[in-house]
Formats: C-alpha cells, structure tokens, sequence
C-alpha cells in the first residue's frame, strides 16, 4: 500500500495564518500598544482687537482679549485601561466651547473617541454610550488637545467626559464634571 502525501495540507494552513493575523492586526490593532501618539494643542486664543479712540481723532486704541472661561472641570479615573489627567469644559472669548483635555495620558488603541457623558465616571460601563455626544476621534493618547463642542449642545448638562473605544464598547477612562472653581 503506498501513501499518498498531502502536498496542498500545508499551504491552506499557512495561508488560513495569515488570514488570521491580518484580521488580528487590523481589528485589534495590538500594535498601537507599542507606540504613545502625542498631542501638544494649546487653548485657542483671541487675538487683541483695535478699535477707534472715543475722541474721534483718527487715534486706534488695543483693547486686550477677553480670557477663556472653565465652566466646569473633572479629573480622569482609571477604567479599562489606566488613564491620568483632567477635563476642563471652557468657554472661549468667542462663544465657542471646546472640551480641554490637560496632562492627559491613556493608552493607545483603535476607534478611540471623546464623548460627554451623561453617566458618572464610575457608572454602569454600558450607560456610557447611552446619552452622549460624540465630540470625535481621540486625536492622540498622550498631551494636551481640545474638542469643539457643537454649537447648540449645553456642555455643563453633561455628568462626565470619556475616552470611549467604539470597537469594544470600553471605557478607557471618565472624568466627572463638576463646576469650575473661580478665584
């Protein structure tokens, strides 16, 4: 009796691996874990505007800017992932509120977006996603950076800001809001 040997076994196997690890590395992205990508946004600022003198004799008088306005701000608590930083909520000089993440870090991962919340920090994991607003993807794991808050969306009527992987419906992270404490 003679054995037949089977040629074509080996490479269905090799190419059912990688099938496998594609699939891997394109939905889990295990890769980003090797790597941080920094932010370094500054809060936007009004630039000082010049208008003419009260004497009306041609003169231009530099008004300074008005400031921006923190109108309410949190601190990040660790949930899937460890998670450091704050949350300020500001109102800049003109009527645009951003969302201001500050000394911020997480780690890194695929389809991470910043939402507010209407759930705590340490609420329900599944309510995060419930009463949001998406305010866009994660611009990068570690720094500094903001997140325009659409007009007509009151901000302070949120409980908290997440870091939210959409691919696993995880909290990386939350921050609650509370009111900004002005000197």
């Amino acid at each position: 009796m003679t054995r037949r040997r089977r040629t074509w076994a080996w490479p269905v196997v090799a190419v059912v691996v990688v099938a496998l690890a594609a699939v891997t590395v394109i939905w889990f992205q295990p890769q980003k874990l090797l790597y941080d990508d920094r932010v370094d946004e500054s809060l936007p600022t009004a630039a000082a505007e010049e208008t003419p003198a009260a004497d009306g004799g041609g003169a231009v008088v530099t008004v300074a800017p008005r400031e921006p306005v923190d109108l309410a701000t949190g601190t990040f608590v660790s949930r899937e992932h460890e998670t450091v930083g704050a949350a300020r909520v500001v109102r800049l000089p003109d009527g645009q509120v951003v969302v201001r993440l500050e000394g911020f870090a997480t780690s890194n991962g695929p389809a991470l977006h910043v939402y507010l919340s209407q759930n705590t920090a340490t609420g329900e994991e599944a309510a995060f996603d419930e009463e949001f607003v998406d305010l866009g993807p994660l611009k990068g794991n570690v720094g500094d950076q903001n997140y325009v808050v659409p007009a007509g969306v009151d901000a302070t009527g949120y409980t908290s800001v997440v870091i939210w992987c959409d691919r696993f419906d995880a909290a990386f992270g939350a921050a609650d809001l509370g009111p900004a404490v002005r000197a």
